[in-house]
């Protein structure tokens, strides 16, 4: 099947291109992206493909069959509308979008064309996320009543003044870069439970005077003075659920000199703490002690599970956990979260 990358960026390089050039049934035709260097140093680097600035050239190659976006956040809309009206399936990076309202737009060029569109939410295809869900839908926690969700850093803002902190490219910052990973991962273990209230506030504070922004590290390139810093570093609300209440505390930057990224699914039988991208530990009871265990498995890279899974779907018309139309409700989930923040009340959705 060929296919193609457009958007020769970090996570391209890191994830998308090995994982194809690694499944025998793929094989990249193009290297797109709007810095041609980046694309013609992929042809170099990965000895295949031809590069090419616009993609609307990949989407008129009939041999194209499918299409990874791994572009900033404003243009996967755009572009996952205009390959799908192509006749080409897609997998779009995470977020969908910027807002709910353009989740929705895809979702319904998704249907009017048939054409597979999947979300980059990754971690539905990790082994261990998806042996708690087996733990989960195995009754060893009784019943989710609560979920807590942390992620949260000591000043760890990528790209200060470029476009990771710029509203009009990201869409957002702390909530919809990291939260968006944490939230599905609470809404794939749950089954997906409809949302009914959210009350939510940002902050957008330690950036904000960004030449006296001090840091240890800055990942995603470094500060822009010039640029522009309008996104939220950190984040917190209460998510009611048809399901469990969610609780979420995150922030790319704090001024307390830990990390803490976990979640703790909480049920009356059991429960269990997942150290995000790392090992989990169940808590529970046995003949009248208090027991806990971390299981140890063998873990294949989440990122070639996913590339798998699309290739295969496209084959056989499966519809994977990370399609369009399940990913939708995180989107109006975080979409809700931005409302009550900027309204200062709670937002009703079911």
């Amino acid at each position: 099947m060929k296919v193609a990358v457009i958007g020769c960026g970090t996570i391209a390089n890191a994830a998308h291109i090995p994982s194809y050039l690694n499944n025998p049934e793929a094989e990249i035709k193009y290297f797109c992206d709007i810095i041609p260097e980046r694309a013609e140093n992929a042809v170099k680097k990965y000895g295949c493909g031809t590069a090419v600035v616009d993609y609307h050239d990949v989407l008129k190659d009939p041999e194209v069959e499918a299409v990874s976006v791994c572009t900033p956040n404003n243009v996967h809309p755009v572009i996952a509308i205009d390959a799908l009206r192509a006749g080409k399936n897609v997998l779009c990076e995470k977020p969908a979008a910027r807002t709910y309202a353009e989740a929705l737009e895809m979702q319904k060029v998704q249907h009017e064309t048939g054409k597979v569109l999947n979300i980059g939410v990754v971690n539905r295809f990790n082994d261990g996320v998806n042996r708690i869900k087996e733990y989960i839908d195995q009754g060893k926690l009784g019943n989710i009543h609560h979920v807590y969700v942390s992620f949260r850093a000591h000043r760890s803002i990528p790209g200060l003044g470029g476009a990771f902190t710029t509203k009009a490219i990201a869409g957002g910052g702390a909530l919809i870069d990291w939260g968006v990973h944490y939230l599905d991962i609470v809404m794939y273990c749950c089954g997906d439970p409809a949302v009914k209230t959210v009350t939510g506030e940002t902050f957008c504070k330690l950036g904000k005077d960004m030449e006296n922004y001090v840091y240890t590290n800055m990942w995603a390139g470094p500060p822009k003075y010039d640029g522009t810093y309008d996104v939220d570093d950190s984040v917190t609300a209460l998510i009611r659920t048809s399901g469990p209440v969610i609780t979420v505390n995150g922030a790319w930057a704090q001024n307390i000199g830990e990390e803490d990224r976990y979640i703790d699914f909480m049920g009356d039988k059991g429960g269990i703490r997942l150290q995000y991208g790392a090992d989990f530990t169940l808590y529970t009871t046995e003949n009248g002690a208090l027991v806990s265990t971390t299981p140890k498995f063998q873990t294949r890279d989440h990122f070639q599970n996913e590339i798998d899974a699309f290739i295969r779907c496209i084959k056989t018309g499966e519809k994977l956990p990370s399609h369009i139309d399940t990913v939708i409700i995180t989107a109006e989930m975080m979409q809700a979260i931005y409302d009550s923040a900027e309204q200062h009340k709670e937002i009703v959705l079911n």
